[in-house]
């Protein structure tokens, strides 16, 4: 449940009022509807973004497809592309994250929004320069966000129940942190997604199991859901996963078992195929898992809503990220309802 470098987070804000663009396609969601509304509710986004105040009003794109994605009003003022670091006022404590900006984005049309989670004692800034996400997300313009976690016995880390931090609220903290992000981002609301290494990994299952009504898909690695949580596993709807683990972890153990990586806060993780089953049951899937193919992925496809739970499986390996190149067109294939 390693991490990355220390880093330290300036302080950012907001951007709001209406500009009106067309749609972009996305994935299974068909064309995202960006809605100008108007406006003078203004505010100012500071490392990368500028001051934002009124705006135009018009009409919004069509929505289609599975769902579509609901009506967005892009902020007047577009990012400007690059990392900054930020600050969010959450629970108390100041909260940092890096904010991922990729060349391609000009605030013209809702784009997608990843979420990625660090390692144990890791923070945002350091698992920005680690993640193998922003490679295969920036061509599709996606907006990343690398948030901190609060100090525990073992370092930063994650509330995921019994384990790893205690007294903060990690899930309400994600949602805090998308309605952030939203504020000076075009982003496309029903397409959100969580993804994490190890410690992150498992804050990737937690929020898959707490706030599907945020998060599209998710995409775990090097961790499981612990047997501690599953009796509180209990997602508002179906949610498509897919999980990344090396038969090699020498910290996750890949068949599962006790761990006290975190002194004072012991857990058991319930094992790469009985999380994959377990995320099959409660996802209501039928039938059987597919053979792995090539990259070791194993898929349950026979779920409501077109949900799929998906293990994929390095032979050998070590505690380790997910492969980006399958876990974003696997992600991006999701939307929600």
């Amino acid at each position: 449940m390693s991490g990355g470098a220390a880093g330290t987070a300036s302080s950012g804000g907001t951007a709001a009022g209406g500009k009106t663009s067309g749609g972009a396609g996305g994935g299974n969601g068909g064309s995202v509807g960006v809605a100008g509304s108007g406006g003078n509710t203004g505010g100012n986004a500071s490392g990368g973004g500028g001051n934002a105040s009124g705006g135009s009003s018009g009409s919004g794109g069509s929505g289609g497809g599975s769902g579509g994605s609901a009506a967005v009003t892009c902020p007047t003022t577009a990012l400007a592309p690059g990392n900054t670091d930020r600050m969010l006022s959450f629970g108390g404590s100041n909260r940092a994250y890096t904010l991922h900006v990729p060349s391609g984005y000009d605030g013209s049309k809702a784009v997608p929004l990843v979420i990625d989670f660090h390692g144990l004692s890791g923070n945002g800034k350091g698992e920005s320069s680690s993640s193998p996400y922003p490679a295969q997300t920036d061509a599709d313009g996606v907006i990343m966000a690398f948030p901190s976690g609060l100090s525990g016995p073992g370092g930063t880390a994650w509330n995921v129940g019994p384990c790893c931090v205690k007294n903060t609220d990690d899930v309400a903290f994600a949602k805090a942190l998308v309605a952030e992000v939203e504020k000076s981002a075009c982003i496309d609301t029903k397409r959100v997604y969580a993804v994490g290494f190890s410690m992150g990994g498992g804050m990737s299952h937690y929020l898959a199991c707490h706030a599907a009504d945020t998060f599209a898909a998710v995409a775990p690695a090097a961790f499981d859901l612990l047997k501690e949580n599953i009796d509180d596993c209990k997602p508002t709807r179906p949610i498509s996963i897919i999980s990344f683990r090396s038969t090699g972890d020498n910290v996750v153990d890949y068949d599962g078992g006790y761990s006290m990586a975190v002194q004072g806060m012991p857990i058991n993780f319930l094992g790469a195929k009985a999380t994959f089953q377990k995320w099959a049951e409660l996802n209501q899937c039928t039938g059987t898992a597919s053979a792995e193919d090539a990259n070791g992925c194993a898929t349950y496809s026979g779920c409501p809503s077109g949900i799929e739970v998906t293990l994929c499986t390095k032979q050998g390996g070590t505690h380790e990220p997910g492969n980006a190149k399958v876990g974003w067109p696997a992600l991006k294939k999701h939307v929600l309802p």
